[in-house]
């Protein structure tokens, strides 16, 4: 089995959400600290919020989640 490293989950989260059908997702940003990928930017409903965390997790490959996206 392949080794992936961090930065390729990192790339790959953000490719997911950067792909993503729904347009909220689009413009948020994903970096990684540690052994935590973490979700920055700006949605207009929780819902967004939770549905970017969701989709990130997918990719995460056993890193945390961590949520920093602000609903406005």
């Amino acid at each position: 089995m392949a080794v992936v490293s961090a930065k390729d989950v990192q790339s790959r989260a953000q490719e997911a959400l950067s792909g993503s059908p729904v347009y909220a997702l689009r413009e948020l940003h994903v970096e990684q600290h540690g052994d935590a990928l973490v979700i920055h930017g700006l949605v207009s409903s929780f819902y967004h919020k939770q549905l970017a965390q969701e989709v990130i997790r997918t990719a995460a490959e056993g890193l945390e989640v961590v949520n920093s996206i602000q609903v406005r």
